[in-house]
């Protein structure tokens, strides 16, 4: 474990495990870390007076011997940034899954920006802050983080050669719920201007929901992600707003999902019903639901299955749909 000072500057300057960019899609060789940041609230972010953890970088370990950190503690959110060799025109904010307990760094974090960075994608990583760690604004403080980010993204888009129009959002499982949430709610009023980023809009131009948390429903919820999120008695409001399948709005960007019918974790009936929600509402969506592939496979999990070709699907939506 590491402590926070020096944690993503220490972080940054490793190199990602022999054989990850074959995982991962790459014929090229392991490469260092990311060193490009953009921290999200400069003066630090909102409401933050009653936290007290501390802020980590963990190593999980790996069955195949791959490197699978995690952030934990979120104390100062960031951007990491992944510029491409030559641009598409285009970005992608990621928002990895952890349950809502930590972060993933490797593997829906920097595997996917190096995919997407290979293909002209400007990306970045967000490493959002936790709700169950004591921020004012409860379940709003990822949603205040993923607002921010995107803003902040669209504001460096003409220095970094990508279109403001032309920005997605992808989330993985409990990061699925940080992208569905911003997918639903990019017009809520969740932290007060900062800056001139804030005049910008959070809507996202397209969104990408992999196997995620959607609804806070007891029924098929992922009952460690809405614990973290809302308590252990949330009120039937709370249950609503914090399922964005029940805030889908006419007004929303098209919608690409994807599940494995076996995910022992996230019931795939959370992606059944967000397909389902935004198709009542005309939103362009497409959806892919494997036979198998079980839960967090990210890019290093696929091979030999047909969920395999999830990344270039992804693709060929985005195209479709300008990005």
């Amino acid at each position: 474990m590491l402590s926070r000072r020096g944690t993503l500057a220490s972080l940054v300057a490793g190199l990602f495990a022999a054989g990850m960019a074959r995982q991962a899609h790459s014929e090229t060789p392991p490469m260092a870390d990311p060193t490009e940041t953009i921290e999200l609230w400069p003066a630090g972010p909102p409401g933050g007076e009653a936290v007290t953890a501390a802020e980590a970088v963990i190593e999980r370990g790996d069955p195949k011997g791959l490197r699978d950190r995690a952030l934990v503690h979120t104390r100062k959110p960031i951007l990491t940034v992944f510029r491409p060799k030559t641009p598409n025109g285009a970005a992608v904010l990621l928002a990895p899954g952890g349950g809502y307990e930590r972060v993933v760094l490797d593997k829906e974090g920097y595997e996917t920006a190096r995919w997407l960075a290979d293909r002209g994608y400007t990306a970045f990583v967000l490493f959002y802050r936790l709700p169950g760690d004591g921020w004012a604004a409860g379940p709003d403080t990822p949603l205040q983080d993923a607002q921010r980010g995107i803003r902040l993204v669209r504001a460096r888009a003409a220095a970094m050669g990508f279109s403001p129009d032309r920005v997605a959002i992808m989330g993985f499982s409990a990061g699925g719920h940080v992208a569905g949430s911003l997918t639903v709610r990019f017009a809520a009023k969740v932290y007060d201007w900062v800056d001139a980023a804030d005049d910008l809009s959070a809507r996202p131009d397209l969104s990408a929901l992999i196997y995620p948390v959607i609804t806070m429903d007891p029924t098929f919820m992922h009952a460690g992600s809405r614990k973290q999120l809302l308590g252990p008695n949330p009120t039937s409001e709370q249950i609503a707003l914090y399922s964005p399948d029940k805030q889908v709005a006419a007004d929303l960007p098209p919608v690409f999902l994807l599940h494995a019918a076996d995910d022992p974790s996230v019931p795939v009936t959370n992606t059944l019903a967000m397909f389902s929600a935004l198709r009542a509402k005309a939103i362009p969506t497409e959806m892919h639901v494997f036979e198998e592939g079980g839960h967090g496979f990210g890019l290093r999990f696929t091979q030999g299955k047909p969920v395999a070709a999830w990344p270039t699907l992804f693709e060929a939506f985005a195209q479709r749909h300008g990005l």
